[in-house]
């Protein structure tokens, strides 16, 4: 019986490109969720005050229906009862405007008023209008977001697996080659001003762990380190590489200054901040963490001065 070939061996390269592609596809997806995050946030703030709108509203339209009838009583005080019942205790806004206009005796403040009435009344359905939209929009996006950390999850354990198929000593060669192409850290980095604290913080991350959605202590995502590194220069960027590429004014690749951060793929999924001398330090992925990489280690597409 011929024996069985044996499976060939998965070639290093074309692993170390899979798992790549695989980080890269869970991080995009992570800056997504970051970015749903942040909408998310502004969209329950425009919900409450939508919310405090249309109580103000609410009561504003109370006032002008109590003006209405105090109006109404004062006029046909001598007409029974039983006409002035009718008309100020109707729950019927359409059926209370048509008993108004229909009494002879209104003059011209009545007329007024009740036109005071239906416009707070019409302003009143457009705040509940959009107030429902907006609770639409946030339970959307809830699900949304979701979505993308499934995503995350589901791009981090493909690379698990296809790592985990290898044999311990091709794991390592594929971890030593990944790590051999980072570029060798610098002794020192001339900055200047706030953007020193910055680069001085991230320098000081080198090592540290690469986890998705993460912004230290000891462990970041692209995002998280740069939000953090700028914080000690005391400005604030919000966690998502996309967002903070609108961060500050946008810098030629020729004008680049250590601290300015610079950005990659498009759409934007990833940022890291310029050292000098064409070098950049990150927080890479999971299989390489924080590390000093080349400016041109990946597509870049722009950079931008925080501050």
């Amino acid at each position: 019986m011929p024996a069985t070939p044996a499976q060939a061996d998965p070639d290093i390269k074309d692993v170390k490109a899979r798992v790549d592609r695989l980080y890269h596809e869970a991080e995009a997806a992570q800056e997504r969720l970051h970015d749903a995050r942040l909408e998310l946030t502004d969209l329950r703030g425009d919900l409450a005050d939508l919310r405090a709108d249309q109580e103000r509203q609410d009561d504003r339209l109370d006032v002008v229906r109590d003006q209405v009838s105090d109006a109404v009583v004062r006029q046909i005080e001598g007409e029974g009862i039983s006409t002035v019942g009718q008309i100020v205790v109707s729950e019927d806004p359409g059926s209370f405007l048509d008993s108004l206009s229909t009494m002879s005796s209104f003059n011209d403040l009545q007329a007024s008023l009740l036109a005071d009435y239906d416009t707070e009344l019409q302003a009143l359905e457009i705040r509940r209008e959009a107030t429902d939209a907006r609770a639409r929009e946030i339970a959307e996006l809830t699900q949304q977001l979701g979505a993308e950390k499934a995503t995350v999850d589901d791009k981090l354990g493909e690379a698990k697996e296809v790592l985990a198929d290898l044999e311990a000593e091709e794991r390592e060669r594929l971890l030593a080659s990944r790590s051999g192409s980072t570029t060798r850290m610098p002794s020192s980095v001339p900055a200047s001003g706030r953007a020193a604290a910055a680069v001085q913080y991230a320098m000081a991350q080198v090592g540290d762990a690469y986890v998705y959605g993460a912004m230290g202590e000891s462990a970041f995502d692209c995002s998280g380190l740069t939000m953090r590194a700028w914080a000690q220069a005391g400005v604030s960027l919000p966690h998502s590489s996309s967002a903070q590429f609108g961060s500050g004014p946008r810098v030629a690749v020729s004008d680049l200054q250590p601290g300015d951060l610079v950005f990659y793929y498009s759409p934007i999924s990833h940022v890291g901040m310029y050292i000098g001398n064409g070098m950049i330090v990150h927080a890479a992925n999971p299989g390489t963490g924080v590390a000093v990489s080349g400016l041109h280690s990946m597509p870049f597409v722009g950079a931008v001065r925080p501050g």
